[in-house]
């Protein structure tokens, strides 16, 4: 049992008046037995939880965090920003993006918190057969965790890509930024095949592995320098 899920357990009881731990366990991807450990564990460390098993659980009176404030515009901008990383980023991404907005939404004054599931800016998924704003191709590709994983680690990593006229080669890259640009993500990495910047659409890598090998963010391997190169090349 780890002290995030203990914390993540904790900002949902600040969120919500109530929540039964069938409702606590959806939203934390664990089992209902798993919850009931949870809010015991947290009970031991002094947190007021009323309630019990089967009925539901509220926190006592005056545990709350010191108020964020935000105007409405500054929530729905919160908000909206969250559900575009839901639908466009990896699901982990997605889940830790609620997972924000929940702790969020519990530093909120009582009067604010409705806001939050008020905002009326939706980002929809996309449908074929019917009508939609947001182009297919707009779904995050498979790698996007495993790239996002290479960046926060600085590890090299090995793909198989296929550019626009349908060549396969092999690479070797050391990634610095992933950008999305409406339609598709791409990752700016330092290919050691080409000895420069390249730029990888995500949905053209065929085959991906995030080596053990890793690089020092510095000098001339950082976004900056990826972008600068970019913008030198129009």
């Amino acid at each position: 049992m780890g002290a995030d899920r203990l914390l993540d357990t904790l900002n949902l009881l600040r969120a919500r008046t109530q929540w039964t731990a069938a409702a606590l366990a959806d939203e934390l991807g664990v089992s209902v037995r798993t919850v009931y450990r949870y809010v015991e564990a947290l009970r031991s460390t002094g947190v007021p939880i009323a309630g019990e098993a089967g009925v539901g659980y509220r926190l006592g009176v005056g545990f709350e965090l010191p108020p964020l404030t935000f105007d409405a515009d500054e929530l729905s901008a919160l908000v909206t920003g969250v559900r575009m990383v839901q639908r466009y980023a990896d699901p982990e991404l997605g889940a830790a993006g609620r997972r924000a907005l929940h702790k969020i939404e519990a530093a909120l004054p009582p009067e604010a918190r409705g806001a939050v599931r008020r905002t009326a800016l939706f980002v929809p998924r996309i449908d074929r057969d019917g009508v939609s704003v947001v182009p297919k191709d707009s779904e995050a590709p498979p790698w996007l965790s495993k790239l996002r994983r290479a960046l926060d680690l600085r590890r090299k990593v090995q793909l198989e890509y296929e550019d626009g006229r349908g060549a396969f080669s092999e690479r070797v890259v050391r990634p610095v930024g992933l950008f999305f640009w409406g339609r598709h993500w791409s990752v700016g990495a330092w290919c050691e095949l080409r000895a420069d910047w390249r730029s990888f659409r995500a949905d053209r890598i065929r085959d991906l592995h995030v080596g053990e090998a890793t690089w020092t963010e510095e000098g001339d391997f950082t976004a900056d320098a990826f972008i600068t190169a970019m913008q030198a090349r129009g």
